[in-house]
C-alpha cells in the first residue's frame, strides 16, 4: 500500500463519514495554503485523502487493494482550485475526484487567490471542402451568429460622447471584498465588480445599442484560413473568434473542416496517388501518355513491360508543404480484354508459340 490516507486524517480504519469529516476541517483548516503559515503541501495530501475516504467506493477500492482506481481525471485542475500545480503532487493523486470536497467547503477553496478571468464561449463549426482545396489550402467566409462587441460603443457601453464617472458599487476600484463565515473561519475574498466589470468607472449615458453591456447578438462574418495538406477531421482554432463577453476575453472560433472524397486522387501527407488503366498493348509496348494533374496535364513515359501494380513518379506534383511538394505516384493498372476478335485472338496465339 502507498499513502496511508487513515493515518494522513489521523483516523482509526473504522472511523465513520462525520468522523472523517471533522478530521479533514481541522487540518485543512490548519493548513490552507491562504492562511499564514500555512502547508500547501500538506494541504494537497490531506485533500486527497479526505477525497478517497468521504467517498463509499473509492474508499473500498482503497481498503480492498491500497489505491484508487476509478473515476479518473485531475480534479483538481477542472475545479477551479486557483494557481496550484498538483501535476508532482504524488503517485495517483491526479486520478482523484475533489468534486465532494468543493462542494462541501465552498467558502474555503479558492478564497485569496487571484481570481479568473472572464472568458466568452468557444463555437465549434464545420466546413466542407474539396479535395483540392485540401491541397493546395482555401479561404473561407462564413456568417455566424454570436454574441460580439458593440459596434456603437466599441464594447464600453457608453453612449457616445458621454462622460464616465466613478463606479459607486466598488468605489472605483474595480474589486469588491467579500468577507465570509465558514465552518473553517472567517475568509476573505476579492472578486471583480459585476457593475463596472473591474473599470471602477462606469458611463454616465448607457449605449443605447447594448444598454451598458458592451456586448450584443448579432451576424458576424469570420474569415477562415485552411491550410494546404489539411486533412479531414483536423481542427483550425481561431483565437478570440468565439463569443465575446462583457469585461472578459472573447472565447476560441473551432472550425472542423471534412474533405469530399475524389473520384481519381487521394494522398498520404505531401503524396498524392491515382491509378492509370493501362491497355495490354500500351503495357508491352510502352510509349506516352497525358496524365491531367490537379494543376495541369504532364506526359508520363511508360516503360515496355511495366508490371501491374507499379507505380509511375511525378516529381513535384503533389502537396505543397514547408516550402516543397510532395510528388504524384500514378499506380498502373492493367485491363485486359473480355473478348477478342478472331483475328486478335491468332495474334496472341502467335506471340503464345513464341514464348510471351
Amino acid at each position: 500500500m502507498g499513502k496511508d490516507y487513515y493515518q494522513i486524517l489521523g483516523v482509526n480504519r473504522g472511523a465513520n463519514k462525520e468522523e472523517i469529516k471533522q478530521a479533514f476541517r481541522k487540518l485543512a483548516h490548519k493548513f490552507h495554503p491562504d492562511k499564514q503559515g500555512g502547508d500547501e503541501a500538506k494541504f494537497k495530501e490531506v485533500s486527497e485523502a479526505y477525497s478517497v475516504l468521504s467517498n463509499d467506493k473509492k474508499r473500498a477500492e482503497y481498503d480492498a487493494y491500497g489505491r484508487v482506481f476509478s473515476e479518473g481525471g485531475g480534479g483538481f485542475q477542472n475545479a477551479g482550485f486557483g494557481n496550484f500545480d498538483f501535476s508532482q503532487a504524488g503517485e495517483g493523486f491526479q486520478n482523484f475526484d475533489f468534486s465532494d470536497i468543493f462542494g462541501e467547503f465552498g467558502d474555503l477553496f479558492g478564497t485569496g487567490r487571484r481570481e479568473r478571468v472572464k472568458r466568452g464561449r468557444d463555437i465549434a463549426i464545420d466546413v466542407q471542402i474539396s479535395f483540392k482545396e485540401s491541397v493546395f489550402g482555401t479561404d473561407r467566409k462564413m456568417l455566424l451568429m454570436k454574441t460580439a462587441v458593440c459596434r456603437a460603443c466599441g464594447g464600453n457601453g457608453a453612449k457616445a460622447g458621454t462622460v464616465f464617472i466613478s463606479c459607486t458599487a466598488c468605489n472605483g476600484k474595480g474589486k469588491v471584498h467579500e468577507t465570509r463565515a465558514s465552518i473553517l473561519g472567517t475568509f476573505t475574498s476579492v472578486r471583480t465588480c459585476g457593475t463596472c466589470h473591474g473599470r471602477g468607472e462606469v458611463p454616465k449615458d448607457r449605449c443605447g445599442v447594448c444598454h451598458g453591456v458592451g456586448v450584443v447578438r448579432r451576424e458576424e462574418e469570420v474569415s477562415v484560413s485552411i491550410p494546404a495538406g489539411v486533412v479531414s477531421g483536423e481542427m483550425i482554432r481561431l483565437g478570440g473568434a468565439g463569443e465575446a463577453i462583457a469585461g472578459g476575453t472573447p472565447g476560441d472560433l473551432y472550425v472542423k473542416v471534412h474533405v469530399q472524397e475524389d473520384s481519381v486522387f487521394s494522398k498520404e501527407g505531401a503524396d498524392i496517388y491515382m491509378t492509370l488503366p493501362l491497355k495490354l498493348t500500351e503495357v508491352l509496348l510502352g510509349g506516352e501518355r497525358s496524365i491531367q494533374t490537379l494543376d495541369g496535364s504532364v506526359t508520363v513515359k511508360i516503360p515496355a513491360g511495366i508490371s501491374h501494380g507499379e507505380l509511375l513518379r511525378v516529381k513535384g506534383r503533389g502537396v505543397p508543404l514547408k516550402g516543397r511538394r510532395g510528388d504524384l505516384f500514378i499506380r498502373v493498372a492493367i485491363t485486359l480484354p473480355t473478348k477478342l476478335s478472331k483475328h486478335a485472338r491468332k495474334l496472341v496465339e502467335e506471340l503464345k508459340e513464341e514464348g510471351i
